[in-house]
C-alpha cells in the first residue's frame, strides 16, 4: 500500500484547517477567563458556571453542523449542487429559528438553571447576568454551526477557519475594551461574546448568500427542508446527550472523591479535551469525505477513507501519547501550582497517554458513521455505552476514596467507556450496513 495517496491529501487538507478552527474556540475561552480572572473571584466563578450552561446548550445543538455536513456532502457527491446548498440553507434557517427559541428560554429560565448548581448568591447573580446577555448571540451561534456544516460538506474548511480566527481575535479586542476599558466586568465579557457571534454569522451568511446567488438559488428556506433537518438531527441530539451524561456522571464521581481529586480530574479532563481536537478534526474530515464518496456511489472509496483515517489516527495517538508521557512534569506545573494536585495528575496523565489510541479509533469511526448518516445506530449505541459506563463509575465511587488510586481508577473507567464505544463502532463498521449510497 502506498505511503501517501490522494485520500491522505484530501483528509489532511480538510483536517488541518478544521483543527485550527477547533483550537481557536478554547483559546478564546482562556482569554475570556484571563480577563475576568483579573476582575475578581466572583465574576470568574460566574463565568465558569454560565459558560458550562451555554456549553451544554451548544453541545446538544452540534447536530446542526454534523447532520448538515453529511447531507450536503452526499448531495454534492451525487452531482446535485443546488440540492446541497438547499440543505445547507434549510439547516441555517433551522439553526436561526431554534436559536431564537432557546435564547428566549435561556433569558427567562437563567435563574432557575443556575440555581440547580447551588452556587452562592453573588456567584449566581454574576452567572445570570452573563447568560441573559450572551443569550442574544445564541441564534447567531446556531446559524454559524449550520453554515459551517454546509461549507464542510462542500469540502471547504478554510473559510470557517479564517472566519473563526478573525472573529476570535476581534472578541479578544472587545474583551479588552469592554472589561478593562469600560469596566463592565462579566457583562462586558458576555457582550463581547454575543457581538463576536453576530459578526461571525454575518460574514459566513454573506459568503453563502453570494454562492447561492451564483447558482441562481432562492434564499427562502423550505419548511419541509427544515423539518427534514430537524428529523435527521434528532438522533444526533440523543447521541450527544448520552455523551454529556457520561461525562457529567464522571465529574460527579470525581467530586465525591474529594477536592484534590476533583481538581486533578479537571486538569486531566481539560488536557484530554485539548488533545482530542486533533482527533476530532480528522473525524470531521471523515464526515465530509465519507458523505461525498457515498453520494457518488463509491463504497470502495468510502472504505478507503475509513482505512486511511484510522491509520492517521493511530499516528496521531502514538505521537500525542509519547509526547504527553515525556512532558508530563512540565505540564503538571503549567496547569497548577498546587504540589498535591501535581502529584495526582502525574499518575492520571499516564492513563491519558495510554488511552489515546482507543480515543483515535472512537473519534474516527464516529466521524465515519456520522458522515454516512448512520445516526440512528449511533444514538442507540450511545444508550448502550452509557449503560455500560455507569456501573464502572458506581464501582469507583463505592470502592475508591480519592488520592492517586481513585483518580487512576476513575480514568480507567473512562477507558472502559471508550472501549464500549469502540466495540459498538467497530462492529457497525465491519458490517458495512452504513454504506448507503446516493444523495440521501
Amino acid at each position: 500500500m502506498a505511503l501517501w495517496t490522494r485520500t491522505d491529501r484530501d483528509l489532511l487538507s480538510l483536517a488541518l484547517p478544521t483543527f485550527a478552527t477547533l483550537v481557536s474556540e478554547p483559546l478564546l475561552v482562556m482569554a475570556d477567563t484571563a480577563f475576568i480572572g483579573h476582575v475578581g473571584a466572583v465574576p470568574l466563578a460566574g463565568l465558569g458556571l454560565g459558560g458550562n450552561v451555554l456549553g451544554v446548550i451548544t453541545g446538544l445543538c452540534v447536530f446542526l453542523a454534523y447532520s448538515t455536513t453529511s447531507v450536503v456532502a452526499h448531495r454534492l457527491g451525487a452531482g446535485r449542487d443546488r440540492a446541497a446548498y438547499e440543505a445547507g440553507r434549510d439547516g441555517m434557517a433551522l439553526g436561526g429559528t431554534l436559536g431564537v427559541v432557546l435564547a428566549a428560554l435561556l433569558a427567562w429560565l437563567a435563574p432557575t438553571v443556575v440555581g440547580w448548581y447551588g452556587p452562592a448568591s453573588d456567584v449566581a447573580a454574576a452567572a445570570v447576568t452573563y447568560l441573559r446577555i450572551v443569550a442574544a448571540g445564541l441564534p447567531f451561534q446556531l446559524v454559524v454551526l449550520a453554515s459551517t456544516g454546509l461549507l464542510r460538506g462542500l469540502q471547504d474548511t478554510r473559510t470557517p477557519m479564517a472566519v473563526a480566527i478573525g472573529v476570535n481575535v476581534a472578541n479578544i479586542g472587545l474583551d479588552a475594551l469592554l472589561i478593562n476599558g469600560l469596566g463592565l466586568g462579566i457583562a462586558g465579557s458576555a457582550t463581547a461574546t454575543a457581538a463576536a457571534q453576530g459578526l461571525s454569522c454575518i460574514v459566513l451568511v454573506a459568503v453563502i448568500v453570494r454562492r447561492c446567488r451564483g447558482l441562481g438559488l432562492g434564499l427562502r428556506p423550505s419548511p419541509r427542508g427544515m423539518g427534514a433537518a430537524a428529523s435527521a438531527g434528532g438522533w444526533l441530539v440523543l447521541r450527544t446527550a448520552t455523551l454529556w451524561f457520561s461525562l457529567t456522571a464522571t465529574t460527579v464521581v470525581a467530586t465525591g472523591l474529594g477536592s484534590l481529586t476533583l481538581a486533578a480530574h479537571q486538569v486531566t479532563n481539560s488536557l484530554y479535551s485539548f488533545l482530542t481536537f486533533a482527533l476530532d478534526s480528522l473525524a470531521i474530515a471523515c464526515q465530509a469525505l465519507i458523505g461525498h464518496r457515498l453520494g457518488a456511489g463509491g463504497t470502495a472509496g468510502a472504505r478507503t477513507v475509513m482505512a486511511r483515517a484510522l491509520g492517521w489516527g493511530c499516528v496521531q495517538a502514538a505521537v500525542l501519547g509519547l509526547v504527553l508521557v515525556a512532558v508530563r512534569p512540565w505540564l503538571a506545573r503549567l496547569f497548577t501550582s498546587d504540589a498535591a494536585v501535581q502529584r495526582l495528575v502525574m499518575h492520571s496523565f499516564v492513563v491519558l497517554a495510554a488511552i489515546m489510541p482507543l480515543a483515535a479509533l472512537v473519534f474516527v469511526l464516529d466521524g465515519v458513521l456520522i458522515g454516512a448518516g448512520d445516526t440512528r445506530y449511533l444514538a442507540l449505541a450511545g444508550l448502550f455505552v452509557a449503560a455500560c459506563h455507569l456501573p464502572m463509575l458506581a464501582a469507583v465511587a463505592h470502592w475508591c476514596t480519592g488520592g492517586p488510586a481513585g483518580l487512576v481508577w476513575l480514568w480507567t473507567a473512562y477507558a472502559g467507556f471508550l472501549a464500549a464505544r469502540a466495540l459498538t463502532l467497530t462492529l457497525r463498521a465491519r458490517t458495512g450496513r452504513w454504506l448507503r449510497t446516493g444523495a440521501g
